[in-house]
């Protein structure tokens, strides 16, 4: 288990407050409508079935978040993370994902593991939050040309990858998403080729950090951020971390990448979060938190060079970006 730390209360967003009138009033606003707001309701009330509650988030920090979390670091209201999210399958409007996946069905749900392992296996939903259950942990900062700070809930991605026996020649990992047009009727005017597909080394895939999340805020994951379960990888841009996956395939390459395909001198394999190394069109010195007026300086891996610097000793950053 993770070392328990105190926060204090006025840094943790209280669970009654997610669901507070004035919140609803906002959502209405992005809904538009009456009925469309009736929709946001319903995406922003999942299931409580994570089994974490809102007082336990508030003293339970690990330990390499706690090592790197500054005075003025908050955790954002549930509002903040449910209401703004990139799920292109859905929408390219931020604002306006929440109720075009209102009805998005997550149950029931399999990730198939294959690949360069011993033991291929296809995992049930109840598998995957059977592992949650026993083996709980916290990532809290993403960043994705904004930031927030967000009490994901879930477990270790390499739980999952050590019961199909990763075999010795296996370098990567590579995942893809769930793509229907049924379900995500938007998704063919998204400007990207789908279904989604990410990768990482599989040493980055087996670091404790890097996590499958079930949930926030003690929650089922909302639908809009990548519900039954996505990936959470805390140091790199958001867009890594790759939701809704369905199939997850070890190999002896890397893998393609959704955004490397599509602009690949604009996003690199690696996309860690590194302040020194500038997007061609802007500046990555500078993040813009949500619920923050101005900009805050960004942070080496975003937070957690001391536990992941050494994966990328060596490394030219100009380059491998």
């Amino acid at each position: 288990m993770n070392p328990i730390s105190k926060i204090p209360s006025s840094e943790i967003t209280p669970e009654e407050t997610f669901l507070n009138r004035r919140f609803f009033m906002k959502t209405a606003i992005w809904a538009g409508s009456a009925v469309a707001t009736g929709g946001m309701y319903r995406a922003f009330s999942p299931r409580s079935d994570v089994k974490s509650t809102g007082s336990e988030i508030a003293t339970v920090v690990d330990s390499t978040f706690q090592s790197s979390l500054g005075a003025d670091e908050k955790v954002n209201s549930f509002g903040e993370i449910a209401g703004y999210n990139n799920y292109y399958e859905f929408s390219t409007d931020k604002s306006a994902v929440a109720a075009k996946a209102k009805d998005f069905v997550t149950d029931p749900w399999s990730v198939e593991v294959g690949g360069l392992v011993g033991k291929p296996r296809v995992f049930g939903l109840e598998d995957l939050l059977k592992m949650e259950s026993e083996e709980r942990v916290y990532r809290f900062r993403c960043v994705e040309g904004w930031s927030m700070v967000i009490p994901w809930v879930g477990f270790p991605l390499a739980k999952l990858l050590s019961l199909v026996e990763p075999r010795s020649e296996a370098t990567h990992v590579a995942f893809e998403t769930y793509y229907d047009l049924k379900q995500m009727p938007d998704a063919g005017s998204a400007g990207i080729d789908l279904p989604y597909v990410e990768g990482l080394r599989m040493d980055e895939a087996m670091h404790p950090l890097t996590l499958l999340a079930t949930g926030l805020y003690g929650k089922t994951l909302p639908n809009q951020n990548g519900a039954p379960i996505r990936l959470v990888v805390p140091w790199k841009y958001g867009f890594k971390s790759i939701k809704s996956v369905v199939k997850i395939t070890l190999t002896n390459r890397e893998p393609p990448t959704t955004w490397s395909l599509a602009n690949p001198g604009e996003y690199g394999f690696y996309s860690n979060v590194n302040p020194k190394v500038d997007h061609p069109r802007w500046s990555q010195a500078k993040e813009r938190r949500i619920g923050e007026a101005g900009s805050r300086e960004t942070l080496m891996f975003n937070g957690y060079e001391a536990q992941v610097a050494h994966l990328y000793a060596g490394m030219n950053f100009e380059e491998d970006f």
